[in-house]
């Protein structure tokens, strides 16, 4: 599928020194990003962050809706190979973003993870990160920088009185091998953009990367 929309940050002259360097206090992502309220300076405002996620769920709306309803065909497929433009993170069943604190499930199976707010305020959730593994319930015992954006992303909403319900899904049918596991990885990341992965700054900006 190809897609060719337009950056949601084409115009800023000053991006790709910004990208590299953006903090959840860096005025500097406010301006870069456009969406910064003028009586904030080091934070991002309560209307700015609506209006940062809102631009994110109205673009993966989009790609949800070419996503085809009947995806039976999938199991058919032979384990090494899945088709990205099929997997629809948010019609996998959904686990509690803590899940690696939940008893271990015996064996930790190769998949695509996707981490997801189910917020209230919006129509849509957003999906905010993809990543893969091959040891699904040890990857996030340990130092993860999604585990620290997800801190940030909670701390700015507790501040201005938002409701955040982050939460993850997996897709357990990922290749057991790692070149064509991390192929659909990246596949997955540039056809979503989600914002946390760092393929995807150039569109959403860096804000709560630090």
């Amino acid at each position: 599928m190809s897609d060719r929309s337009t950056p949601y940050n084409s115009k800023d002259e000053n991006k790709s020194s910004e990208y590299k360097q953006g903090s959840l206090f860096n005025e500097g992502i406010q301006r870069s990003s456009r969406l910064y309220d003028s009586d904030a300076s080091y934070e991002m405002g309560s209307k700015s962050l609506q209006m940062w996620k809102q631009a994110i769920a109205k673009y993966q709306s989009s790609i949800t809706t070419m996503i085809p309803a009947v995806q039976t065909s999938l199991f058919d497929l032979p384990s090494t190979h899945c088709d990205p433009h099929a997997i629809n993170p948010f019609a996998l069943p959904i686990q509690p973003a803590e899940f690696y604190r939940l008893p271990s499930r015996g064996s930790d199976d190769a998949c695509i993870y996707f981490v997801i707010d189910l917020t209230k305020e919006l129509q849509a959730p957003v999906l905010l990160y993809i990543g893969e593994t091959c040891r699904s319930h040890k990857r996030w015992k340990g130092i993860h920088d999604c585990k620290r954006y997800l801190l940030n992303y909670r701390d700015l909403h507790n501040t201005h009185n938002l409701q955040t319900q982050v939460v993850m899904s997996f897709w357990w049918d990922a290749p057991s091998s790692s070149r064509p596991r991390q192929q659909l990885e990246r596949s997955l990341i540039e056809k979503w953009r989600s914002p946390f992965n760092k393929e995807n700054w150039s569109f959403w900006g860096t804000p709560f990367v630090n």
